[in-house]
């Protein structure tokens, strides 16, 4: 009997110890099934659950050690030290918040003197006027900074394994709110707060667990362009500098921007609707579509409506920077097409010229702004995964995949 239980207080103390971290990791098999909840239970339970197997380790100890063989008191010497082996390794190499670091050196610089490729990706954010932008090369490895634009508080998050960029508000029932990253649930990054200790999805924005399950994040407009698109539009931007603790962790991700990377984990899928092909998604009110990135490079322009509202989908020369528009204007619905080569946009019902940016430069229609309309370039298994009923649009149809 005292065996018995010897076996399962092992069993119990490893396997708690391993899966707290497994099913919050990329492991195979880890992020397919919805375990978020277990999870949850055995990271916030660890401690009592240590507690309970080492007190009956030791009540069986005792005796194996008063009456057991040599060769059993050998063997459980060596459990003990792969117990202390997977301690150390499940909880100070594996754990999410101790790969990826915040960052200790936070800066931003005018552009004029950042050394940053011009042709390089940023999450870019306006608010109260203030614009700054946040290069995916450093916030990829971050997954997540604090920082506040135009006095707000902002929370910009990034996960790569999802290809998606958020910007929340960290005030969590009226109080600044502090992060840490916990791991990832179906591939997408997961924080949990410091005060009520639940755990909030990257994509979402909304509590998946804990004491204020299903709360939601306020989310920031933001967008995601090359550097030197953006500063065409907001020429005084600050952008975020690398902090020199972290290169060798930057370097890693270099070539992320253009989804070439090796790990199967970040890679591109260059083959359409594949779980790793890049798609554009678009939100308005309950419903939410994704388009084909090869066929917004290719077309150049897509025009469409999701849930009643008009857009129009442009991708520039750079077939990088890419722009989702409302394409009313004065109570009318306009239709474009690409003027030639240039990242120029023409409406067929006035004959107007529009830029990429969205303002009309020349026309009846000069000095009108298309109003942006809040779009993500993402992986096609995470937008699929956090989008319930995902219409896709393929050439002039709608369909849910």
């Amino acid at each position: 009997m005292k065996r018995l239980i010897l076996f399962m207080a092992i069993l119990l103390l490893f396997s708690a110890e391993i899966l707290r971290v497994y099913f919050v990791m990329p492991f195979p098999g880890s992020q397919v099934s919805n375990t978020v909840s277990f999870a949850y239970w055995l990271d916030q339970s660890i401690v009592w659950i240590r507690v309970l197997a080492l007190f009956l380790l030791c009540f069986s100890l005792i005796s194996v050690f008063k009456n057991g063989r040599v060769w059993e008191k050998v063997l459980l010497s060596l459990i003990g030290l792969s117990y202390a082996f997977v301690f150390f390794f499940f909880n100070f190499r594996l754990q999410a918040e101790n790969i990826f670091h915040q960052p200790v050196n936070k800066s931003f610089t005018v552009a004029s003197n950042s050394a940053m490729e011009k042709s390089k990706l940023i999450i870019g954010v306006v608010i109260g006027g203030q614009a700054k932008a946040y290069p995916i090369q450093l916030i990829g490895y971050h997954h997540q900074v604090m920082d506040t634009i135009g006095n707000t508080p902002v929370m910009i998050t990034y996960c790569t394994v999802c290809r998606s960029g958020r910007v929340y508000s960290p005030i969590v029932n009226g109080k600044l709110e502090s992060f840490r990253l916990v791991g990832m649930d179906h591939f997408n990054a997961v924080f949990e707060d410091a005060t009520t200790k639940s755990w909030w999805q990257q994509a979402t924005g909304m509590a998946i667990a804990g004491p204020i399950k299903g709360y939601q994040l306020k989310e920031f407009p933001s967008t995601q362009l090359t550097w030197d698109a953006w500063l065409r539009e907001y020429p005084e931007s600050l952008v975020m500098k690398p902090d020199t603790m972290f290169m060798d962790n930057y370097f890693k991700l270099e070539d992320y921007d253009k989804g070439t990377m090796l790990s199967n984990l970040v890679r591109r899928d260059i083959v359409s609707w594949e779980p790793k092909s890049w798609i554009v998604g678009v939100k308005n009110n309950f419903s939410s579509k994704a388009y084909d990135w090869n066929e917004l490079v290719q077309k150049r322009i897509i025009q469409d409506s999701v849930d009643r509202l008009p857009i129009l989908l442009t991708i520039e020369n750079d077939s990088t920077s890419f722009h989702v528009y409302d394409r009313r204007v004065n109570d009318s619905v306009l239709r474009f097409q690409i003027a030639g080569n240039d990242d120029l946009l023409v409406d067929e019902m006035t004959n107007s010229t529009w830029n990429m940016d969205g303002v009309c430069i020349g026309g009846l229609l000069k000095g009108k702004k298309l109003l942006p309309v809040q779009s993500y370039n993402e992986f096609w298994h995470s937008w699929q995964t956090f989008h319930n009923n995902a219409k896709i649009y393929v050439g002039n149809y709608t369909v849910i995949k």
